[in-house]
């Protein structure tokens, strides 16, 4: 029998990031005042609170941060989101999180990460993260190349990440019972994804995710414990 195709997958907010790359996405345009602060900063305190609870829906959640770019085109919004990227999220991706996706990438590992966080606002945090794939909730954009501020395709969030990377694997070529796989996440959002796997690890882990991993007795890692 051949040997499985070892894939890790990781998630990216409060995994191998220390914070949530839409909510400090508005933090960081209602600082530079693109965001009107007094009306937007109650919404995204709440979109947080209900995405940690599990109780929004992964439509509301993912088109409430998209709509955030509606307008603009990519080159419109590329010298804030390279800003963004260098003063807001580089400093908070420690080396503990590095060190583990290179640890896998230098194992041979097919790596991915798999974000309900939209493509444009990840994809500088992927290539620094050192990771070849992205999967990501996608972006609308008109005739004129502006995004929209809606989605389109299947959400990657909760079980559609499940649908996203079967998607991802047909297009490489890959069936999923080729595959061992590995998926480190925080949140309960992703348990869908964390059941279906192989090697499901809780890192960071939310105290809904804590409590399941416990009762499944999944991995834990605490990436934050090893930065220290």
């Amino acid at each position: 029998m051949p040997r499985p195709l070892p894939l890790t997958l990781f998630d990216l907010d409060y995994t191998l990031l220390d914070g949530d790359s839409d909510v400090l996405w508005c933090e960081f345009l209602m600082d530079r005042g693109e965001l009107d602060r007094a009306q937007f900063e109650p919404r995204n305190r709440r979109m947080e609170l209900e995405y940690n609870a599990g109780t929004v829906s992964a439509q509301a959640f993912c088109e409430f941060y998209v709509a955030t770019l509606g307008g603009r085109t990519r080159a419109q919004w590329d010298p804030l989101r390279r800003i963004f990227m260098d003063e807001v999220i580089t400093p908070r991706i420690g080396q503990a999180a590095l060190d583990l996706v290179a640890r896998h990438r230098d194992a041979g590992d097919l790596v991915v990460l798999t974000t309900a966080t939209n493509r444009y606002l990840t994809e500088l945090t992927t290539a620094y993260l050192g990771l070849p794939h992205l999967i990501a909730t996608e972006c609308e954009v008109d005739a004129q190349q502006r995004f929209t501020g809606r989605v389109t395709g299947t959400l990657n969030m909760r079980e559609g990440k499940i649908a996203r990377l079967h998607q991802w694997l047909a297009l490489q070529r890959i069936e999923p019972h080729e595959c061992e796989i590995t998926f480190y996440s925080d949140s309960i959002n992703d348990l869908p994804l964390l059941q279906a796997v192989r090697r499901p690890v809780a890192v960071n882990p939310d105290m809904r995710l804590a409590a399941e991993a416990a009762e499944r007795d999944w991995p834990v890692l605490n990436l934050r414990d090893l930065a220290g």
